[in-house]
């Protein structure tokens, strides 16, 4: 298949890039580099250096004729998103419009869209939390995220462009960026190989579920099958506080860094955990990594780049 992946130098998208050439896809990449890294970007994807509101966006479209379009490019930073609204929804909300326009004049056949879990379903919600749960995201960036589905569903059902919208549980892995807010594992790692303070947020009793960029490979490579179609959570059911991951990543890196608490964050969601029910009963896709494996294999990664 021709599929285009936006946010392509991107910690996630990068990776189902690399998975997509190895099964034999041709790729193409759209990214403004503004958060991605050239080096992420595969030697065989082709690339254009460009902003998802650009309107050069249609003529790639139309030279290229894809297949697949992968919307991964987005503001990403939940904080962000609380402190800035009106630029979370000019690249969260009119970036994907700006797209999904493109997809449906130049004959795209199925959209899949990285959505949240961790922020779509807010916290008066249980836990593990399924796709039919009442959806109260409490920040800009779920209610992006929750828009960016209503419209898929109205290009689905006005123009016949199929979708899959993969609500992601907290994304963890190799690549992910350490020198932000968001992303705490790879924060944490960057600071104690660095010898630098990590600092938890409030008293560090926040649940997340956490999950493997390589499972979201896997569930975005199960998205490419014609039968699959809809909206699936991509978590693994586990609940995990961020000071159990401050403790088993202390544990791995072996420094015994001093645990440090700081003032809770404004929007932050309490309890965040989703099923994968749905999705492993329709299309057989589960997690398999588990988290201490997973938490290894990226310390390694952050060791080997330093």
């Amino acid at each position: 298949m021709k599929i285009l992946i936006t946010g392509g130098a991107g910690f996630i998208a990068s990776h189902i890039a690399d998975a997509c050439i190895a099964e034999g896809h041709e790729i193409f990449i759209i990214d403004d580099l503004s958060t991605g890294v050239s080096s992420n970007i595969p030697s065989k994807a082709n690339f254009f250096n460009l902003n998802i509101n650009s309107s050069e966006v249609n003529y790639i479209f139309e030279a290229e004729q894809f297949d697949v379009v992968i919307h991964h490019a987005a503001q990403i930073n939940v904080r962000t998103s609380v402190s800035a609204p009106l630029i979370d929804a000019a690249i969260n909300i009119f970036g994907g419009i700006n797209i999904y326009e493109a997809a449906r004049k130049y004959g795209v056949k199925k959209i899949i869209f990285s959505s949240t879990g961790g922020a779509i379903y807010g916290d008066n919600v249980i836990h593990p939390t399924p796709e039919n749960s009442e959806l109260e995201p409490c920040s800009p960036y779920g209610i992006a995220k929750l828009a960016n589905e209503k419209y898929l569903r109205f290009y689905k059902d006005t123009y016949g462009v199929d979708f899959v919208c993969l609500r992601y549980a907290n994304v963890y892995g190799p690549r992910q960026n350490p020198k932000g807010e968001a992303g705490v594992v790879s924060v944490f790692i960057n600071k104690m190989l660095n010898d630098e303070q990590p600092i938890i947020n409030g008293t560090g009793e926040y649940i997340r579920d956490y999950v493997n960029v390589r499972d979201v490979v896997k569930a975005n490579l199960f998205a490419l099958r014609k039968e699959v179609s809809g909206i699936y959570n991509v978590g693994t059911e586990v609940k995990t506080t961020t000071n159990q991951i401050f403790t088993m990543l202390n544990s791995i890196i072996g420094k015994n860094v001093k645990e440090v608490h700081g003032p809770a964050m404004p929007g932050e969601q309490l309890v965040s955990c989703i099923s994968h029910q749905k999705f492993l009963k329709e299309h057989g896709w589960k997690p398999d990594v588990k988290l201490i494996d997973g938490l290894k294999e990226t310390v390694d990664y952050f060791k080997n780049a330093q």
